[in-house]
């Protein structure tokens, strides 16, 4: 698909102030297309998390801007912000963050009722048969599968046909399986639904499902690798680890 998703120009975080500030991101600067799978990795305080964080309008850089589309979200109100959360952008999380007093459908739909948008019966009947949940959705969380509550927050990002769906280590609270399965659907929304997608995840085999894998270290961008397949993934990662020990 033509076009960008999201954009982040000389993005900049820094954490606490006086004599020891922490700069989380440097000046960073990146561009994520429409229908496109990138996964964003590096070692433990490289700002990848941070990254994750800001370019989805969960929290507001020190400096530069962020873009969905060609709105700047480093612009706009608290309150547009929220709005825009709800309508434009999906999210993942590692720990599923579900509504346990819900059912799955009220979950999934939740995005919805908060927005005050009318729910498209046709485009949910859709988002619920691609993650295999048709016979879940009076089910509460509780008794799912961990891979199951997953697939609800996926189905739940996508409910308001989000212009990019955000993930950090969605993943992580998975067993080897249930995490393929979940990231063999990610990869079906961006080839089938066209949906864009920014994962952060530590696992090459995770990011060798993306198009794109972008390596942060020190708050900054130290590669930017094209379907590198999870060996020279791991390899890198090995790299700036050794560079970091020295």
């Amino acid at each position: 698909m033509v076009g960008t998703a999201v954009r982040v120009e000389k993005l900049t975080k820094v954490y606490g102030v006086g004599s020891a500030p922490v700069t989380a991101l440097d000046s960073v600067d990146a561009a994520f297309g429409r229908g496109t799978f990138t996964a964003v990795m590096g070692p433990s305080g490289s700002g990848k998390s941070t990254l994750l964080q800001t370019a989805a309008g969960l929290d507001r850089p020190s400096s530069g801007q962020v873009f969905i589309g060609d709105t700047d979200l480093t612009r706009m109100s608290e309150t547009k912000l929220t709005e825009l959360r709800r309508t434009r952008v999906g999210f993942v999380f590692q720990a599923f963050n579900l509504i346990g007093a819900l059912t799955v459908e009220e979950n999934i739909v939740l995005p919805l009722r908060l927005s005050g948008a009318p729910a498209d019966r046709a485009w949910l009947a859709q988002v619920v048969d691609r993650v295999g949940l048709g016979d879940r959705l009076r089910h509460r969380p509780a008794a799912l599968s961990g891979g199951q509550q997953q697939r609800v927050a996926i189905a739940r990002a996508l409910a308001t046909r989000p212009e990019v769906i955000f993930c950090d280590e969605p993943t992580g609270a998975l067993d080897s399986r249930t995490a393929a399965d979940v990231l063999t659907l990610l990869r079906a929304v961006v080839d089938e639904q066209g949906q864009t997608v920014v994962m952060v995840t530590h696992d090459p085999v995770a990011a060798s499902y993306a198009d794109r894998v972008m390596v942060l270290a020190d708050g900054r961008v130290v590669a930017d690798m094209p379907q590198p397949g999870a060996a020279r993934i791991a390899e890198h990662l090995a790299s700036l680890d050794r560079r970091a020990a020295r």
